[in-house]
């Protein structure tokens, strides 16, 4: 043997497969994005449903509570100006009542276009991914 001769070493790059293994390789690295994807959009979607829930919960006390509260004061203020008002005074609460539920509809509104229940990490992965890819 001479010594110009280079021995087979196990460090020099080898070449097997080619274009399938490249492929193969690329299909790997794309079924992991997908899976790490599905695995946020999952944790994502279990916050919400913990942040929803808890949000009903809360909805439902209030609504309870609110209703209690409504009837009662309702029914002390027809009580106290029924003699002066008359049936007038009934129709005065039916015009506040309603003006507040307008309020309250409105307030609601706001603070469910403000995103609260969206998934803002996911979607900014996915449009990352898709930049990436295209």
């Amino acid at each position: 043997m001479n010594v110009n001769d280079k021995p087979p070493s196990s460090a020099a790059p080898m070449h097997t497969g080619g274009l399938a293994a490249g492929l193969a390789g690329l299909g790997k690295n794309l079924f992991g994005l997908l899976v790490s994807r599905v695995e946020l959009a999952a944790f994502e979607l279990g916050e919400i449903r913990t942040h929803l829930l808890r949000l009903l919960l809360l909805f439902g006390i209030g609504v309870v509570v609110v209703w209690f509260a409504v009837a009662y004061w309702t029914a002390l203020i027809v009580v106290l100006a029924w003699d002066s008002w008359g049936w007038k005074i009934l129709l005065l609460m039916a015009a506040v009542f309603t003006l507040m539920a307008a309020g309250l509809l409105f307030h609601v509104r706001s603070l469910l276009s403000a995103n609260k229940l969206s998934m803002p990490a996911t979607m900014a992965e996915l449009r990352n991914d898709r930049d990436a890819l295209l």
